[in-house]
Order: structure tokens, then C-alpha cells, then sequence
């Protein structure tokens, strides 16, 4: 394509090697203890902690919490799209102020375009990603309702809280690789000034997900719970 060069492919396919790499990364590292990992068995604990309520409301507020936000990122995301598709009909504007940064790079309105493609292409995923962890989190809350009450002896009906927690968690992990959109969204706008500056944007973002998600304050904090108990 016009001006499509060797440094513009190469930008794209290591975006694209970071976040599916990352994704497969954390996902197994996951039992060995990462935060996606250490919420699953809370969500276990807490799935058996229900069981032995008669009075479901606290869970079902937790439930359509997790909801609200994945809700709000998803309309959200319609906005950005929305926005996207507005650059994509009336660029030059754009393509003028993004031309006079220091060190932007000359794009053709053919590059351009294929640029805010690709934008558009890392938000309809979030969509899609948010959309679905919005029906997972409503599955969710028709097991908290069908569950048994004042189940005796809880043990015997631990499958069902573990099924019900997975449900959890894997609406949990869609919403989580929505946000990943967000953060690797926000590296590729450094495209738009040059592909040079898209690689260590891209490199930034992993390593600030993989901080969050391996070495965080937050994920102590949640092991020591599980120490203490």
C-alpha cells in the first residue's frame, strides 16, 4: 500500500506479538498465583460464603457492581467508535495537526486511514470483550439466585459454588482483556506520530500490566489474606 513501509509493518506486528504474547503469558501464570489467579480462589471463598446465606442481597450488589462497570466501558467504547468513524470521514484536519508534532511522521491519507482502522479494529474488540462480560456477570447472578438455600453441609455442594465462581472469573477475564484494549488502545495512538514511537509504547504497556498484575501492592495484599486465614 502507498507508503506502507518495512518500520509501519514492523510497529504493527510487534503491537500485535505483545498483547496476544502477554495474553497467553498471564493466563498460564495464572494458577501459579498472578491476581487473576489469586481472585478465582476468593471467588471460590466467596461462592461458599453464599451458600450459606439466606439472604443473597450483599452478593447480587457485588454482582451488579462488576455489572455497571462493564457496562460503562462498553458504551463507553461505542463513543470511541463513534469518534473513530468521524476521523475516518473528515481527515484531513486531523492529518494536519497531527503533522506539525515534532518528529511526526508524513502519512498519506491511505495510511491515515488504515491507521484509525486499526484504532477501530482494538475498540470493537473491547466491545465485544465488555459485551460478553456483561452476559457472563448476568449468568452469574441467575446461579446466586437458583443456589441452594442454607445449603447443610456446605462441602456437599462445592461444585456448584466452584461453577459458579468460574462464571465469575471468566466474566471477570473478558472484562479484563476489554480494558487491555484501552491500554494497548492508547499505545497505538503513538502511531500516529511514528512507528519508531509505537514500539516502546507498546513495550511500556506490558510492563505496566505485568507490574499490576504479578507485582502489585494490590496482589500482596490479597496473598496475605489468603496467609492469614
Amino acid at each position: 500500500m502507498s507508503n506502507l513501509n518495512v518500520l509501519d509493518i514492523t510497529a504493527v506486528a510487534w503491537l500485535l506479538l505483545c498483547w496476544v504474547g502477554y495474553t497467553v503469558y498471564s493466563e498460564k501464570s495464572a494458577p501459579a498465583g498472578n491476581l487473576v489467579g489469586v481472585m478465582h480462589r476468593r471467588r471460590v471463598d466467596w461462592m461458599m460464603r453464599m451458600l450459606e446465606r439466606e439472604n443473597r442481597m450483599v452478593d447480587l450488589q457485588i454482582i451488579n457492581s462488576a455489572l455497571n462497570n462493564a457496562t460503562f466501558f462498553a458504551s463507553t467504547t461505542i463513543l470511541i467508535l463513534a469518534g473513530l468513524f468521524a476521523i475516518v470521514a473528515s481527515p484531513e484536519k486531523v492529518i494536519a495537526i497531527v503533522s506539525d508534532l515534532p518528529f511526526a511522521a508524513k502519512a498519506t491519507p491511505v495510511i491515515w486511514e488504515l491507521k484509525v482502522v486499526l484504532m477501530m479494529l482494538i475498540f470493537a474488540h473491547g466491545f465485544f470483550k465488555f459485551a460478553w462480560a456483561m452476559r457472563q456477570f448476568n449468568y452469574c447472578s441467575l446461579l446466586v439466585g437458583a443456589a441452594p438455600i442454607n445449603a447443610e453441609p456446605v462441602e456437599r455442594y462445592r461444585n456448584y459454588a466452584v461453577s459458579a465462581a468460574l462464571v465469575a472469573s471468566l466474566a471477570a477475564k473478558h472484562f479484563n482483556h476489554g480494558m487491555r484494549s484501552y491500554y494497548f488502545g492508547m499505545a497505538a495512538l503513538s502511531w500516529f506520530i511514528h512507528p519508531v514511537a509505537l514500539i516502546p509504547a507498546v513495550l511500556i504497556v506490558v510492563l505496566v500490566l505485568y507490574r499490576r498484575e504479578f507485582r502489585s501492592r494490590t496482589l500482596k495484599a490479597i496473598v496475605s489474606c489468603e496467609a492469614r486465614e
